[in-house]
Protein backbone atom coordinates (compact mmCIF):
# COMPACT_ATOMS: atom_id res chain seq x y z
CA UNK A 1 0.00 0.00 0.00
CA UNK A 2 3.08 2.21 0.88
CA UNK A 3 3.96 2.25 -2.75
CA UNK A 4 0.70 2.47 -4.52
CA UNK A 5 0.63 5.89 -2.05
CA UNK A 6 4.19 6.72 -3.27
CA UNK A 7 2.63 6.47 -6.69
CA UNK A 8 -0.54 8.34 -6.16
CA UNK A 9 1.15 11.26 -4.57
CA UNK A 10 3.61 11.03 -7.72
CA UNK A 11 0.85 11.76 -10.15
CA UNK A 12 -0.88 14.00 -8.47
CA UNK A 13 2.66 16.22 -7.93
CA UNK A 14 2.84 15.80 -11.24
CA UNK A 15 -0.32 17.05 -12.17
CA UNK A 16 -0.78 20.35 -10.18
CA UNK A 17 3.42 20.67 -10.32
CA UNK A 18 2.36 21.38 -14.25
CA UNK A 19 -0.90 23.18 -13.80
CA UNK A 20 0.30 25.16 -11.29
CA UNK A 21 3.48 26.04 -13.38
CA UNK A 22 1.19 27.01 -16.32
CA UNK A 23 -0.96 29.25 -14.19
CA UNK A 24 2.36 31.16 -12.85
CA UNK A 25 3.49 31.65 -16.57
CA UNK A 26 1.48 32.20 -18.73
CA UNK A 27 -1.15 35.29 -19.11
CA UNK A 28 -4.86 34.89 -18.08
CA UNK A 29 -5.99 35.88 -21.92
CA UNK A 30 -3.25 33.03 -23.45
CA UNK A 31 -4.70 30.48 -20.50
CA UNK A 32 -8.41 31.32 -21.69
CA UNK A 33 -7.51 30.85 -25.58
CA UNK A 34 -5.59 27.64 -24.21
CA UNK A 35 -8.88 25.79 -22.66
CA UNK A 36 -8.72 27.08 -19.68
CA UNK A 37 -12.03 29.60 -20.22
CA UNK A 38 -12.90 29.95 -16.53
CA UNK A 39 -9.84 32.30 -16.13
CA UNK A 40 -12.51 34.78 -17.59
CA UNK A 41 -14.59 34.52 -14.08
CA UNK A 42 -10.99 35.47 -11.86
CA UNK A 43 -8.34 38.29 -11.77
CA UNK A 44 -4.88 37.48 -13.01
CA UNK A 45 -3.82 37.17 -9.10
CA UNK A 46 -6.67 34.94 -8.33
CA UNK A 47 -5.59 32.65 -11.08
CA UNK A 48 -1.50 33.27 -9.68
CA UNK A 49 -2.22 32.44 -6.57
CA UNK A 50 -4.42 29.03 -7.93
CA UNK A 51 -1.40 28.24 -9.25
CA UNK A 52 0.93 28.93 -6.52
CA UNK A 53 -1.33 27.13 -4.22
CA UNK A 54 -1.03 23.74 -6.72
CA UNK A 55 2.64 23.73 -6.80
CA UNK A 56 3.50 24.30 -3.61
CA UNK A 57 0.66 21.67 -2.70
CA UNK A 58 3.04 19.48 -5.34
CA UNK A 59 6.09 19.91 -3.03
CA UNK A 60 4.38 19.54 -0.10
CA UNK A 61 3.09 15.54 -1.12
CA UNK A 62 6.60 14.82 -2.24
CA UNK A 63 9.32 17.04 -0.25
CA UNK A 64 8.70 16.62 2.91
CA UNK A 65 8.26 12.97 3.32
CA UNK A 66 11.26 12.51 0.86
CA UNK A 67 13.58 14.14 3.26
CA UNK A 68 11.92 13.16 6.55
CA UNK A 69 11.32 16.80 7.61
CA UNK A 70 7.50 17.58 8.67
CA UNK A 71 6.06 14.36 6.88
CA UNK A 72 2.93 15.53 8.20
CA UNK A 73 2.81 18.33 5.64
CA UNK A 74 1.89 15.85 2.63
CA UNK A 75 -1.19 14.87 4.14
CA UNK A 76 -2.03 18.49 5.18
CA UNK A 77 -1.25 19.36 1.03
CA UNK A 78 -3.34 16.07 -0.12
CA UNK A 79 -6.40 18.13 2.14
CA UNK A 80 -5.52 21.10 0.62
CA UNK A 81 -6.00 19.85 -3.02
CA UNK A 82 -9.24 18.44 -1.62
CA UNK A 83 -10.41 21.76 -0.93
CA UNK A 84 -9.07 23.21 -4.10
CA UNK A 85 -10.73 20.49 -6.26
CA UNK A 86 -14.19 21.11 -4.27
CA UNK A 87 -13.80 24.30 -5.54
CA UNK A 88 -12.73 24.41 -8.99
CA UNK A 89 -15.89 21.38 -9.42
CA UNK A 90 -18.55 24.32 -8.29
CA UNK A 91 -16.45 26.89 -10.79
CA UNK A 92 -16.85 24.43 -13.34
CA UNK A 93 -20.55 23.26 -12.43
CA UNK A 94 -21.35 27.21 -12.31
CA UNK A 95 -19.85 27.67 -16.23
CA UNK A 96 -21.71 23.92 -17.01
CA UNK A 97 -18.56 22.40 -17.92
CA UNK A 98 -19.51 19.13 -16.95
CA UNK A 99 -16.10 17.68 -18.26
CA UNK A 100 -14.08 19.49 -15.96
CA UNK A 101 -16.24 18.52 -13.02
CA UNK A 102 -15.22 14.75 -13.86
CA UNK A 103 -11.52 15.71 -13.66
CA UNK A 104 -11.69 17.13 -10.42
CA UNK A 105 -13.86 14.65 -9.08
CA UNK A 106 -10.89 12.37 -9.96
CA UNK A 107 -8.68 14.23 -8.75
CA UNK A 108 -10.65 15.12 -5.34
CA UNK A 109 -10.53 11.39 -4.86
CA UNK A 110 -6.79 10.75 -5.54
CA UNK A 111 -6.28 13.57 -2.94
CA UNK A 112 -8.70 11.98 -0.57
CA UNK A 113 -7.20 8.41 -0.86
CA UNK A 114 -3.43 9.84 -0.06
CA UNK A 115 -4.96 12.26 2.78
CA UNK A 116 -6.75 9.60 4.52
CA UNK A 117 -4.08 6.99 4.35
CA UNK A 118 -0.94 9.66 5.32
CA UNK A 119 -2.97 10.58 8.22
CA UNK A 120 -4.25 6.97 9.26
CA UNK A 121 -3.20 3.85 8.78
CA UNK A 122 -0.38 4.42 6.54
CA UNK A 123 1.29 7.52 7.74
CA UNK A 124 4.96 8.68 7.66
Amino acid sequence: MNVFLWIVAGLLAVAFLGAGAMKLSQPRAKLSASGMPWVDDFSAGQVKTIGALEVLAAIGLIGPPLTGIAPVLAPLAAVGLVLTMIGAAVVHARRGETQGIVVNAVLLILAAVVAWARFGPYSF
